[in-house]
């Protein structure tokens, strides 16, 4: 089972978005995974058990894990590429 986390600036508003997202694509795909929605600074908590991260907030830091940017979900543009890219990492 794989950790994801999702991360925002606060871990509520946006991140709330994603994280729905990410189980319903999870669900579609019969991937099994534990879903942590959090605050962007709570992320390092989480470097010795997260598979990835996918995050609305700016990181600069480099982590353990792939991050992908979900400000795609914000938007709606490029939204289905965004689920590609996190599937591909899920299925891995």
């Amino acid at each position: 089972m794989k950790q994801v986390l999702v991360a925002c600036g606060a871990g509520i508003a946006t991140s709330t978005v994603v994280n729905n997202a990410i189980e319903e694509l999870a669900k579609e795909n019969g991937v099994k995974i534990d879903l942590k929605q959090i605050r962007i600074a709570e992320v390092s908590t989480y470097e010795d058990t997260a598979d990835l991260l996918v995050t609305t907030a700016m990181t600069k830091k480099e982590y353990p894990f792939p991050v992908i940017n979900a400000r795609t979900f914000l938007t709606g543009i490029g939204v289905e590429d965004t689920k590609k890219q996190i599937l591909e990492e899920l299925l891995k």
